[in-house]
Protein backbone atom coordinates (compact mmCIF):
# COMPACT_ATOMS: atom_id res chain seq x y z
CA UNK A 1 0.00 0.00 0.00
CA UNK A 2 1.27 3.49 -0.79
CA UNK A 3 2.11 5.98 2.01
CA UNK A 4 -0.44 8.56 3.18
CA UNK A 5 -0.76 11.65 1.01
CA UNK A 6 -0.09 15.02 2.65
CA UNK A 7 -3.33 16.95 2.77
CA UNK A 8 -4.12 20.66 2.88
CA UNK A 9 -6.48 22.09 5.47
CA UNK A 10 -9.71 20.08 5.71
CA UNK A 11 -12.91 21.49 4.22
CA UNK A 12 -16.03 21.99 6.30
CA UNK A 13 -17.53 18.69 7.49
CA UNK A 14 -19.66 17.09 4.82
CA UNK A 15 -18.41 19.24 1.94
CA UNK A 16 -16.30 18.21 -1.03
CA UNK A 17 -12.75 19.51 -1.11
CA UNK A 18 -11.11 21.62 -3.85
CA UNK A 19 -10.34 20.02 -7.24
CA UNK A 20 -7.09 18.07 -7.36
CA UNK A 21 -7.03 17.32 -3.64
CA UNK A 22 -7.33 13.76 -2.39
CA UNK A 23 -10.75 13.02 -0.85
CA UNK A 24 -11.09 12.74 2.90
CA UNK A 25 -12.73 9.29 2.71
CA UNK A 26 -12.15 6.41 0.32
CA UNK A 27 -15.14 4.07 0.08
CA UNK A 28 -14.16 0.49 -0.82
CA UNK A 29 -16.69 -1.88 -2.40
CA UNK A 30 -15.68 -5.39 -3.52
CA UNK A 31 -18.19 -6.96 -5.89
CA UNK A 32 -18.97 -10.11 -7.81
CA UNK A 33 -22.31 -10.19 -9.69
CA UNK A 34 -25.50 -9.55 -7.58
CA UNK A 35 -26.39 -6.49 -9.68
CA UNK A 36 -29.67 -5.64 -7.94
CA UNK A 37 -27.97 -5.47 -4.54
CA UNK A 38 -24.92 -3.67 -5.94
CA UNK A 39 -27.02 -0.85 -7.40
CA UNK A 40 -28.63 -0.20 -4.03
CA UNK A 41 -25.28 -0.28 -2.23
CA UNK A 42 -23.77 2.26 -4.64
CA UNK A 43 -26.85 4.48 -4.39
CA UNK A 44 -26.46 4.54 -0.61
CA UNK A 45 -22.95 5.96 -1.09
CA UNK A 46 -24.16 8.69 -3.43
CA UNK A 47 -26.90 9.52 -0.92
CA UNK A 48 -24.41 10.35 1.85
CA UNK A 49 -24.75 13.74 3.52
CA UNK A 50 -20.95 13.77 3.73
CA UNK A 51 -19.67 14.34 0.19
CA UNK A 52 -15.86 14.50 0.43
CA UNK A 53 -15.34 10.90 -0.69
CA UNK A 54 -14.13 8.75 -3.55
CA UNK A 55 -15.60 5.38 -4.45
CA UNK A 56 -13.24 2.52 -5.36
CA UNK A 57 -15.04 -0.57 -6.65
CA UNK A 58 -12.98 -3.74 -7.13
CA UNK A 59 -14.78 -6.16 -9.45
CA UNK A 60 -13.84 -9.82 -9.00
CA UNK A 61 -14.60 -10.91 -12.57
CA UNK A 62 -18.36 -10.28 -12.68
CA UNK A 63 -20.61 -11.16 -15.61
CA UNK A 64 -21.38 -8.84 -18.54
CA UNK A 65 -24.46 -7.29 -16.94
CA UNK A 66 -22.51 -6.09 -13.91
CA UNK A 67 -19.55 -4.97 -16.03
CA UNK A 68 -21.89 -2.83 -18.13
CA UNK A 69 -23.28 -1.18 -14.99
CA UNK A 70 -19.79 -0.55 -13.60
CA UNK A 71 -18.66 0.94 -16.91
CA UNK A 72 -21.55 3.41 -16.66
CA UNK A 73 -20.30 4.47 -13.21
CA UNK A 74 -16.81 5.24 -14.50
CA UNK A 75 -18.08 8.39 -16.22
CA UNK A 76 -19.15 9.81 -12.87
CA UNK A 77 -16.67 11.89 -10.88
CA UNK A 78 -14.97 10.31 -7.83
CA UNK A 79 -15.55 6.72 -9.06
CA UNK A 80 -12.76 4.25 -9.85
CA UNK A 81 -13.40 0.67 -11.00
CA UNK A 82 -10.70 -1.99 -10.77
CA UNK A 83 -11.13 -4.98 -13.11
CA UNK A 84 -9.77 -8.14 -11.49
CA UNK A 85 -9.53 -11.77 -12.58
CA UNK A 86 -11.96 -13.80 -10.51
CA UNK A 87 -10.39 -15.22 -7.35
CA UNK A 88 -13.36 -15.66 -5.01
CA UNK A 89 -11.24 -14.25 -2.17
CA UNK A 90 -12.86 -11.18 -0.59
CA UNK A 91 -9.63 -10.30 1.24
CA UNK A 92 -7.68 -10.04 -2.03
CA UNK A 93 -10.42 -7.99 -3.69
CA UNK A 94 -10.63 -5.55 -0.78
CA UNK A 95 -6.84 -5.23 -0.65
CA UNK A 96 -6.74 -4.35 -4.35
CA UNK A 97 -9.12 -1.47 -3.68
CA UNK A 98 -7.18 -0.44 -0.56
CA UNK A 99 -4.01 -0.12 -2.62
CA UNK A 100 -5.77 2.37 -4.89
CA UNK A 101 -7.44 4.33 -2.05
CA UNK A 102 -6.14 7.87 -1.53
CA UNK A 103 -8.28 9.15 1.36
CA UNK A 104 -7.20 9.87 4.89
CA UNK A 105 -9.96 7.50 6.00
CA UNK A 106 -11.24 4.27 4.46
CA UNK A 107 -14.80 2.99 4.77
CA UNK A 108 -15.89 -0.49 3.74
CA UNK A 109 -19.20 -1.40 2.12
CA UNK A 110 -20.05 -4.86 0.82
CA UNK A 111 -21.96 -4.97 -2.44
CA UNK A 112 -25.14 -6.35 -0.86
CA UNK A 113 -25.32 -4.03 2.16
CA UNK A 114 -26.58 -0.49 2.68
CA UNK A 115 -25.59 2.67 4.54
CA UNK A 116 -27.85 5.21 6.21
CA UNK A 117 -27.41 8.66 4.66
CA UNK A 118 -25.60 10.09 7.69
CA UNK A 119 -23.20 7.18 8.18
CA UNK A 120 -20.00 8.82 6.93
CA UNK A 121 -20.85 12.20 8.42
CA UNK A 122 -21.36 10.70 11.87
CA UNK A 123 -18.20 8.60 11.76
CA UNK A 124 -15.88 11.28 10.41
CA UNK A 125 -17.17 13.69 13.03
CA UNK A 126 -16.60 11.11 15.76
CA UNK A 127 -13.00 10.42 14.77
CA UNK A 128 -12.26 14.13 14.33
CA UNK A 129 -13.50 14.73 17.87
CA UNK A 130 -11.53 11.79 19.29
CA UNK A 131 -8.10 11.80 17.60
CA UNK A 132 -6.76 9.07 19.92
CA UNK A 133 -9.21 6.71 18.19
CA UNK A 134 -8.08 5.81 14.67
CA UNK A 135 -11.04 3.61 13.83
CA UNK A 136 -14.70 3.37 14.68
CA UNK A 137 -17.72 1.19 14.02
CA UNK A 138 -21.48 1.53 14.29
CA UNK A 139 -24.45 -0.55 15.29
CA UNK A 140 -26.15 -2.40 12.45
CA UNK A 141 -29.49 -3.87 11.48
CA UNK A 142 -29.75 -7.30 9.88
CA UNK A 143 -32.24 -7.40 7.01
CA UNK A 144 -33.43 -9.95 4.45
CA UNK A 145 -33.06 -9.79 0.68
CA UNK A 146 -35.97 -7.33 0.48
CA UNK A 147 -34.49 -5.05 3.12
CA UNK A 148 -36.93 -6.09 5.85
CA UNK A 149 -35.42 -6.49 9.35
CA UNK A 150 -35.07 -10.10 10.46
CA UNK A 151 -37.48 -11.17 13.20
CA UNK A 152 -34.55 -11.87 15.56
CA UNK A 153 -33.52 -8.20 15.44
CA UNK A 154 -36.30 -7.31 17.88
CA UNK A 155 -34.52 -9.38 20.55
CA UNK A 156 -30.87 -8.69 19.68
CA UNK A 157 -28.95 -6.26 21.87
CA UNK A 158 -25.86 -4.37 20.73
CA UNK A 159 -23.24 -3.00 23.11
CA UNK A 160 -21.00 -0.09 21.97
CA UNK A 161 -17.62 -1.19 23.33
CA UNK A 162 -15.03 1.58 23.06
CA UNK A 163 -11.38 2.24 23.85
CA UNK A 164 -9.15 -0.82 24.09
CA UNK A 165 -11.56 -3.41 22.70
CA UNK A 166 -9.12 -6.20 21.87
CA UNK A 167 -10.65 -8.65 24.35
CA UNK A 168 -14.22 -7.82 23.30
CA UNK A 169 -13.24 -8.20 19.65
CA UNK A 170 -11.50 -11.54 20.21
CA UNK A 171 -14.49 -12.95 22.09
CA UNK A 172 -16.95 -11.36 19.57
CA UNK A 173 -18.74 -9.53 22.38
CA UNK A 174 -18.02 -6.47 20.25
CA UNK A 175 -20.31 -7.08 17.27
CA UNK A 176 -18.47 -5.51 14.32
CA UNK A 177 -19.56 -5.85 10.71
CA UNK A 178 -17.38 -4.83 7.78
CA UNK A 179 -19.72 -2.13 6.37
CA UNK A 180 -19.82 -0.44 9.79
CA UNK A 181 -16.07 0.28 9.99
CA UNK A 182 -14.27 3.52 9.20
CA UNK A 183 -10.51 3.62 9.83
CA UNK A 184 -7.56 5.81 8.98
CA UNK A 185 -5.67 4.57 5.97
CA UNK A 186 -2.48 4.91 8.00
CA UNK A 187 -3.84 2.46 10.61
CA UNK A 188 -4.93 -0.02 7.94
CA UNK A 189 -1.45 0.02 6.39
CA UNK A 190 0.14 -0.34 9.82
CA UNK A 191 -2.03 -3.41 10.50
CA UNK A 192 -1.23 -4.88 7.08
CA UNK A 193 -4.66 -4.90 5.47
CA UNK A 194 -6.71 -8.06 5.02
CA UNK A 195 -4.95 -11.42 5.30
CA UNK A 196 -5.41 -13.07 1.92
CA UNK A 197 -4.36 -16.49 3.23
CA UNK A 198 -7.52 -16.87 5.31
CA UNK A 199 -10.44 -18.79 3.76
CA UNK A 200 -12.92 -16.70 5.76
CA UNK A 201 -13.14 -14.43 8.82
CA UNK A 202 -10.63 -12.07 7.21
CA UNK A 203 -12.63 -9.12 8.58
CA UNK A 204 -12.53 -10.46 12.16
CA UNK A 205 -8.80 -10.97 11.72
CA UNK A 206 -8.28 -7.34 10.68
CA UNK A 207 -10.37 -5.95 13.54
CA UNK A 208 -8.13 -7.84 15.99
CA UNK A 209 -5.05 -6.20 14.53
CA UNK A 210 -6.66 -2.75 14.44
CA UNK A 211 -7.54 -3.17 18.11
CA UNK A 212 -3.89 -3.96 18.89
CA UNK A 213 -2.76 -0.67 17.35
CA UNK A 214 -5.49 1.79 18.33
CA UNK A 215 -8.43 2.49 20.57
CA UNK A 216 -11.81 2.36 18.87
CA UNK A 217 -14.89 4.55 18.98
CA UNK A 218 -18.44 3.22 18.63
CA UNK A 219 -21.68 4.82 17.46
CA UNK A 220 -24.72 3.20 19.04
CA UNK A 221 -26.99 3.85 16.10
CA UNK A 222 -27.75 1.31 13.33
CA UNK A 223 -26.26 3.23 10.40
CA UNK A 224 -25.74 0.03 8.38
CA UNK A 225 -28.13 -2.58 7.00
CA UNK A 226 -26.42 -5.97 6.69
CA UNK A 227 -28.30 -8.14 4.23
CA UNK A 228 -28.85 -11.89 4.69
CA UNK A 229 -29.75 -13.80 1.54
CA UNK A 230 -29.13 -17.07 -0.30
CA UNK A 231 -26.05 -15.79 -2.15
CA UNK A 232 -24.12 -14.65 0.94
CA UNK A 233 -20.43 -15.54 0.76
CA UNK A 234 -20.76 -16.73 4.38
CA UNK A 235 -23.04 -19.60 3.34
CA UNK A 236 -19.95 -21.82 3.60
CA UNK A 237 -20.37 -22.12 7.35
CA UNK A 238 -17.37 -24.38 7.97
CA UNK A 239 -14.81 -21.95 6.54
CA UNK A 240 -15.82 -19.29 9.06
CA UNK A 241 -14.66 -21.52 11.94
CA UNK A 242 -11.46 -22.44 10.13
CA UNK A 243 -10.65 -18.82 9.34
CA UNK A 244 -11.35 -17.70 12.89
CA UNK A 245 -9.07 -20.38 14.34
CA UNK A 246 -6.23 -19.45 11.99
CA UNK A 247 -6.67 -15.80 12.88
CA UNK A 248 -6.56 -16.51 16.62
CA UNK A 249 -3.50 -18.74 16.24
CA UNK A 250 -1.69 -16.08 14.21
CA UNK A 251 -2.58 -13.35 16.68
CA UNK A 252 -1.15 -15.38 19.57
CA UNK A 253 2.30 -14.63 18.16
CA UNK A 254 1.64 -10.88 18.24
CA UNK A 255 0.54 -10.38 21.85
CA UNK A 256 1.88 -10.64 25.38
CA UNK A 257 1.36 -13.81 27.52
CA UNK A 258 -1.84 -12.61 29.19
CA UNK A 259 -3.56 -12.11 25.87
CA UNK A 260 -2.16 -15.36 24.51
CA UNK A 261 -4.13 -17.16 27.21
CA UNK A 262 -7.27 -15.31 26.14
CA UNK A 263 -6.74 -16.25 22.49
CA UNK A 264 -6.01 -19.88 23.32
CA UNK A 265 -9.25 -20.09 25.29
CA UNK A 266 -11.10 -18.57 22.34
CA UNK A 267 -9.60 -21.18 20.03
CA UNK A 268 -10.94 -23.86 22.38
CA UNK A 269 -14.43 -22.31 22.35
CA UNK A 270 -14.30 -21.96 18.56
CA UNK A 271 -13.44 -25.66 18.23
CA UNK A 272 -16.33 -26.61 20.50
CA UNK A 273 -18.74 -24.52 18.45
CA UNK A 274 -17.49 -26.18 15.27
CA UNK A 275 -17.91 -29.63 16.82
CA UNK A 276 -21.43 -28.71 17.97
CA UNK A 277 -22.29 -27.44 14.47
CA UNK A 278 -21.19 -30.75 12.97
CA UNK A 279 -23.17 -32.61 15.64
CA UNK A 280 -26.31 -30.59 14.88
CA UNK A 281 -25.98 -31.76 11.27
CA UNK A 282 -25.70 -35.39 12.35
CA UNK A 283 -22.04 -35.48 11.37
CA UNK A 284 -20.30 -37.35 14.20
CA UNK A 285 -17.09 -37.85 12.23
CA UNK A 286 -16.89 -34.10 11.58
CA UNK A 287 -17.42 -33.38 15.27
CA UNK A 288 -14.75 -35.89 16.22
CA UNK A 289 -12.33 -34.39 13.71
CA UNK A 290 -12.86 -30.87 15.06
CA UNK A 291 -12.16 -32.10 18.59
CA UNK A 292 -9.13 -34.13 17.56
CA UNK A 293 -7.55 -31.21 15.72
CA UNK A 294 -8.10 -28.89 18.70
CA UNK A 295 -6.65 -31.32 21.25
CA UNK A 296 -3.13 -29.75 21.36
CA UNK A 297 -4.41 -26.39 22.63
CA UNK A 298 -7.63 -27.48 24.38
CA UNK A 299 -6.85 -30.53 26.49
CA UNK A 300 -6.23 -28.45 29.63
CA UNK A 301 -9.79 -27.07 29.69
CA UNK A 302 -12.35 -29.26 31.56
CA UNK A 303 -15.24 -27.76 29.57
CA UNK A 304 -13.61 -28.92 26.33
CA UNK A 305 -13.79 -32.53 27.52
CA UNK A 306 -17.34 -32.23 28.86
CA UNK A 307 -18.86 -30.33 25.96
CA UNK A 308 -16.88 -32.30 23.39
CA UNK A 309 -18.15 -35.59 24.78
CA UNK A 310 -21.69 -34.22 24.81
CA UNK A 311 -21.39 -33.25 21.14
CA UNK A 312 -20.24 -36.75 20.21
CA UNK A 313 -22.92 -38.51 22.25
CA UNK A 314 -25.71 -36.41 20.75
CA UNK A 315 -24.53 -36.73 17.17
CA UNK A 316 -25.68 -39.96 15.45
CA UNK A 317 -23.41 -40.88 12.56
CA UNK A 318 -24.97 -40.13 9.17
CA UNK A 319 -25.42 -42.93 6.68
Amino acid sequence: MHPPTERPRDPAPGSAGPPGRAPLVSVVIPTFNRLSFLRQAVESVFAQTFTDWELVIADDGSDAEVRHYLESLMSRPRVTVLWLTHSGRPAAVRNAALQRAAGEYVAFLDSDDLWAATKLERQVGTLRARPHCRWCYTAFLRVDAAGIPLAAEARRSWVPYEGDIFEQTATTRAAIRTPSVLATRELLMQAGGFDESLPSAEDYDLWLRLALHSEAAAIAEPLVHVRFHDANHTRDWHSAFVGRDRSLAKCQRLVEPGRRSLLRRERMHNALRLAAAHAARGDRSGAARALRESLPYSFGYPQWWLRGLKALLHSPQRD
